[in-house]
């Protein structure tokens, strides 16, 4: 039965789940779903500290169905807290079946990044931008 919700925070990535990415049940393997949440939140934190960061933690993950070869899986996600070198992102990822069917949230987590500089220190996250401030 498809979700009625509607998916929280921005849409960071999309890609479509391949055959070279199953478990031995034929379901798309939980480490690349991972993976792909794991870039998404990296972009967002990448985007917000203006510079490198540097996964440091991840809380809650639950999987809530799984994700077949064919179906686009959507990244959407959205700054939680900053403190003053760490933020944690929420995500959720969300599937279109068979490519064009119905939306389904299918997991979500959330994810603490640092900010690091050049030689990998934690470094200060910076204000954020009014530019970009919604």
């Amino acid at each position: 039965m498809p979700d009625t919700e509607t998916p929280t925070g921005e849409l960071t990535l999309r890609t479509l789940a391949m055959p070279a990415d199953v478990n031995v049940n034929g379901d798309i393997f939980g480490g690349w779903v991972l993976s792909q949440m794991d870039i998404a939140s990296g972009i967002i934190a990448g985007a917000r500290a203006r510079g490198r960061v540097a996964t440091v933690a991840l809380d809650a993950m639950k999987f809530i169905r799984p994700v077949k070869v064919g179906d686009v899986l959507c990244i959407y996600g959205e700054i939680t807290r900053v403190g003053t070198t760490s933020m944690a992102i929420a995500i959720e990822a969300w599937i279109l079946r068979n490519k064009l069917g119905s939306r389904e949230k299918v997991t979500e987590a959330l994810f603490t990044f640092v900010a690091i500089d050049e030689e990998g220190r934690p470094r200060p996250v910076p204000p954020q931008d009014p530019a970009t401030e919604t």
